[in-house]
């Protein structure tokens, strides 16, 4: 009788050969490029006569390094494996033979994670990754403890940059009451901070006993968190025609006055509706400056979704409309507990974490991205 099961297992086996000699034939390419990088770094006249030119080659080759280097960890490895081999295949001296084992099993074990880091590093880059990133978030459902909770969400996000020695700049606030804000629109400045935190895009919920509550009832609130990478001049192209520019009063808690020159902006993007608005700086070219940033943003966003369905639809369900049942992650107080629904990773450090202690749930979500790109990839 015919025995699928083993016919099955050779053309697997035939599927993990073609991909590891597609990926080495990869990384031969990569090495040779490499090499002539390298080289034209090293040319002194490339400098003078480009230095933009010389500023993207020398990018490409620091892009190129940690790719090369681990390829060239690998290629020791192998090499102490073959020698290994040869001295048990040569060698009657028991004791030379006895070392030889021991080599030959570390370097195995450490072959089969060499080889998933390379294919990790493989990956297609994501090309916002070294981005810097306006951050976006806005009281959802909760009314006065859903404005406390955007509050608790910014204090996070800020310590956690402090840790990362990234730098914070508030481009809107929108406060509540009783210390609580409404919205708030801020940009991280800083080296891979959108490869770090383009995860946090969602809804987040949270769970607690509110201070007015005189009964000890648990109430659920949420807030919207928007990720979006910063977009330059050249990477969005805005037409000042398609743009509606209003100016007014800034104004605080209960609409009272907190300047007396038209300092706020708001700005309409006719053909896509988008309005954004700016009044933290008393200066309006400050705040126009700010306005357009946003603006650039949440276009070169759209145009990223139109590009990619299905990074669209994942976008839409991450943010949604700030419904409790559109969550990524929970805060309950009661339980000392974070848990984020798309890993179901469950920590019980809430106060660590909103402090700013996130390593472990972004190292996570990213690992999980890792995973799942690994498996669809013909690498």
């Amino acid at each position: 009788m015919y025995d699928k099961c083993c016919d099955n297992n050779k053309n697997k086996n035939k599927v993990i050969y073609v991909r590891s000699l597609f990926m080495f034939k990869k990384l031969i390419e990569l090495e040779k490029k490499y090499d002539d990088l390298t080289k034209k770094i090293a040319d002194s006249d490339l400098i003078s006569l480009d230095l933009n030119l010389w500023k993207k080659i020398n990018k490409e080759k620091n892009y190129l390094e940690s790719i090369i280097l681990k390829y060239n960890e690998y290629k020791n490895v192998k090499k102490n494996i073959l020698d290994a081999k040869d001295i048990l295949e040569n060698n009657n001296d028991e004791d030379f033979r006895q070392l030889a084992k021991e080599e030959l099993k570390n370097n195995q074990d450490m072959i089969e994670n060499l080889e998933y880091e390379l294919k990790t590093l493989l990956l297609p880059k994501d090309i916002n990754d070294e981005k810097n990133i306006i951050v976006e978030i806005r009281a959802g459902t909760g009314g006065l403890e859903a404005s406390l909770f955007v509050s608790d969400l910014f204090k996070m996000y800020s310590r956690y940059s402090e840790s990362k020695k990234w730098r914070i700049e508030i481009f809107n606030l929108n406060e509540g009451y009783i210390g609580g804000i409404k919205e708030i629109i801020f940009m991280i400045h800083g080296q891979g901070v959108y490869s770090k935190l383009k995860f946090e895009s969602g809804v987040h919920r949270v769970q607690r006993v509110p201070e007015t509550e005189s009964n000890g009832r648990i109430h659920t609130s949420t807030a919207t968190v928007a990720i979006l990478p910063e977009a330059e001049e050249l990477d969005v192209k805005i037409n000042q025609n398609d743009l509606r520019i209003d100016v007014f009063r800034s104004s605080g808690n209960g609409g009272q006055s907190v300047n007396t020159t038209d300092s706020a902006v708001r700005i309409t993007h006719l053909p896509s509706g988008i309005v954004v608005s700016c009044q933290d700086e008393k200066s309006q070219l400050k705040n126009k400056d700010k306005a357009l940033k946003i603006l650039r943003a949440r276009i070169y966003d759209l145009e990223l979704e139109k590009q990619n369905d299905e990074t669209a639809r994942d976008r839409r369900t991450q943010v949604g409309t700030g419904e409790r049942s559109e969550k990524i992650r929970t805060y309950n107080f009661p339980q000392c507990r974070v848990t984020d629904h798309r890993v179901n990773l469950t920590l019980y450090n809430l106060e660590n974490i909103l402090n700013g202690d996130l390593d472990e749930i972004i190292d996570t979500l990213v690992t999980s991205d890792q995973a799942k790109k690994l498996s669809s990839n013909s690498i």
